[in-house]
């Protein structure tokens, strides 16, 4: 791993410098024929009240963070993570080599942050799906959202993030570890009572818990074989898993 380069301190705005005070003004006792030395204080030098302005460099902080994140999730999908120097993860972001070391203390954080926020924006798009559906929608409907949703985070247009997850989940610490399990209880949690009132309706033939993790086995597997370019689209594939996990009740 390429040693981190030493952060350039950023330089202040003006508007973060205090402005220069004066000796306050001579009361207005004071004899009209005795010259007035204080320095006329105009509205540029007043002190801005607040938070000061943010920089245009301070203003792009997110941008480059978000840049950074995205070029990461890409080539530690198709690299690796070892493979993936912080050199290259600055170059698809266009900075310099240094440039991920003032965002990221290290590559092994920056791996983090991308399966970290990949599961956190997946977990709220998967609630914001399943508040579409109508209050009386059956648990197969449900079911059917939760497993396109899931192809979508898998092999959609944006689908770098959780196969990272999948494929350097090792490369992770033992705390980065717990701190990614906890977001993913939270969007696998969802489905079970989906799975539960299924299996109560004799449409899932194994029990709740277990078929969940073969059912998520199943669907990030697809990882490895879909190929979009053979004609079946992501919600062809959803009603093919859809038949495969459970049976239509008589």
């Amino acid at each position: 791993m390429e040693a981190p380069a030493r952060r350039r301190a950023t330089p202040k705005s003006a508007a973060q410098t205090p402005a220069a005070t004066g000796p306050e003004a001579a009361p207005d006792t004071a004899p009209a024929t005795t010259p007035d030395t204080s320095p006329t204080e105009t509205p540029e030098a007043r002190r801005p009240r607040g938070r000061p302005r943010k920089t245009v460099e301070e203003l792009d902080d997110g941008n480059r963070r978000r840049a950074l994140i995205e070029g990461a999730a890409r080539l530690f999908r198709t690299q690796g993570f070892d493979a993936t120097s912080t050199r290259d993860i600055a170059a698809a972001a266009g900075m310099h080599s240094g440039s991920p070391f003032y965002h990221f203390e290290s590559k092994s954080a920056l791996l983090h942050a991308v399966m970290d926020e990949g599961m956190v924006l997946a977990l709220h798009s998967q609630k914001n799906a399943l508040a579409l559906l109508p209050s009386n929608a059956t648990p197969r409907e449900r079911l059917r959202v939760l497993v396109r949703h899931h192809f979508e985070i898998l092999l959609g247009p944006h689908s770098d993030f959780i196969p990272v997850m999948l494929y350097e989940w090792r490369s992770l610490s033992p705390a980065q570890r717990k701190s990614i399990a906890r977001v993913k209880d939270d969007y696998e949690g969802l489905w079970m009572p989906v799975l539960q009132a299924l299996a109560q309706q004799g449409a899932l033939q194994a029990d709740p818990a277990v078929a969940r993790l073969f059912i998520f086995g199943a669907l990030n597997w697809s990882v490895q074989w879909f190929d979009p370019q053979r004609g079946m689209s992501l919600d062809q594939l959803t009603d093919q898993a859809l038949a495969l996990f459970i049976r239509e009740t008589p």
